[in-house]
């Protein structure tokens, strides 16, 4: 008998207390980066979209878990499109290699490693890696262009015991933007302790929390994305399986990221004043009250009524309006808006293995961005805001020629 596509959460993810308390509810959706075949486009499996708070421990999450296999096997993101993450993560890379000395016997690992994006710096430093990746196409595509030694599976505690086990202990290990993907943080995280070295460092980036609810980020709220992180969550996920964070970084990336440097707890290793300042301000902003969490639920209603009418209106204009970045992110906007076909003329992305498919639920055709200069709509709306810079300066003729641009988070402004 084959398992269910997904369940539903009555109790936190990572710390396991019940009572779970609602914060916002996006309704049913489907998949965000199950993008559709034009020629085999029928009904869409639609899945419950409810963000609720666990007082306890502080973590926002989603109640429905789609099963992995059915969100991660086959996937269209590729990290190394985006420029700006490109030297985001050369540069941390570098920045790594000098201060811990890395070198030919030393091991990087990268957890959800993508197509290589990440260790292909390492790489060219002359420092051993290995990829983890749970998409075959990508995994593949890591192996085939980079060259990047890549195991095709799930990470867990069960894989980082085997490989510990093989004598394959990490120096450094990465979690780039996955343990927000991840179902068992426990497993997860208790993989890292396995794997690491006693003096090594784990070092994760995730959304953070405080800039998702600051600046209204909900179209960040999708299947794949099973939680969202404060410091606090963090820590106490970490501290329960031995490790401990020692430092942390806000970043811009993403639209506002944490990175997170963790170590095995050991005598004479402590945590940073930026650790306890972070713990301090989202003890202040009340990051465990779902009280505080309201005022983020009101401002998203609002979001979707202004890009709504802003459209309608332009529209009624007799105005053309496509929009750029096939981002699960933008997935999430549209149908929640209620924004399709007949408002949209396309969406246009950079990535081959998205081009020629159609937006989940809304079904825009998705093109390559060549289509913008040759059929040039009045507005283009952002969907992959978190890249509205670097978007824009790629589209500059288009700018040149007349062009608009609709930004929709944390606002819906026109640019």
């Amino acid at each position: 008998m084959n398992a269910p596509t997904s369940t539903t959460i009555t109790s936190c993810r990572s710390c396991g207390t019940s009572g779970l308390h609602p914060i916002l509810d996006l309704g049913s959706t489907p998949l965000a980066n199950a993008l559709l075949d034009p020629a085999d486009a029928g009904v869409e499996g639609v899945f419950p979209l409810k963000l609720v708070l666990c007082a306890q421990c502080s973590l926002l999450q989603i109640t429905e878990t789609v099963r992995p296999d059915v969100l991660f096997r086959n996937y269209f993101y590729r990290s190394s499109f985006s420029d700006s993450f490109l030297c985001h993560a050369r540069t941390i890379a570098e920045r790594l290699t000098a201060q811990r000395r890395l070198g030919e016997g030393s091991l990087v690992v990268e957890v959800a490693s993508n197509d290589g994006y990440l260790l292909q710096w390492y790489k060219a430093l002359g420092v051993p890696v290995l990829g983890i990746e749970p998409a075959t196409n990508i995994a593949q595509i890591a192996e085939q262009e980079r060259g990047i030694p890549t195991i095709n599976e799930f990470f867990g505690a069960d894989l980082a015991n085997r490989l510990a086990g093989e004598g394959r202990r990490a120096d450094i290990i990465h979690a780039n933007n996955v343990l927000a993907h991840v179902a068992d943080l426990n497993g997860f995280v208790a993989g890292f302790r396995s794997l690491i070295k006693d003096e090594g460092l784990v070092v994760s980036e995730s959304p953070y929390a405080r800039d998702f609810l600051d600046h209204t980020e909900f179209d960040t709220i999708y299947h794949e994305h099973l939680c969202y992180y404060s410091l606090t969550a963090l820590n106490h996920l970490f501290r329960r399986h031995g490790l401990l964070i020692v430092d942390a970084e806000r970043l811009d990336v993403h639209g506002g990221s944490l990175r997170i440097f963790a170590t095995p707890e050991r005598s004479g290793v402590s945590c940073s004043s930026a650790v306890e300042h972070l713990l301090a301000e989202e003890r202040a902003a009340g990051v465990a009250d779902p009280i505080a969490h309201q005022p983020f639920a009101r401002r998203v209603g609002g979001i979707g009524q202004d890009l709504r009418r802003i459209i309608g209106e332009l529209r009624a204009q007799g105005k053309t309006v496509a929009a750029y970045g096939a981002a699960a992110k933008g997935a999430t906007l549209l149908n929640f808006a209620g924004i399709g076909a007949d408002s949209l003329q396309f969406v246009a992305d950079r990535s081959p293995l998205k081009q020629g498919r159609l937006m989940p639920g809304a079904r825009l055709p998705i093109v390559a961005p060549e289509e913008i200069m040759r059929r040039r709509p009045d507005y283009l709306l952002i969907l992959a805001w978190n890249f509205a810079d670097e978007i824009m300066r790629q589209q500059q003729s288009y700018r040149d020629a007349g062009g608009r641009f609709i930004v929709p988070i944390p606002d819906v402004r026109i640019i």
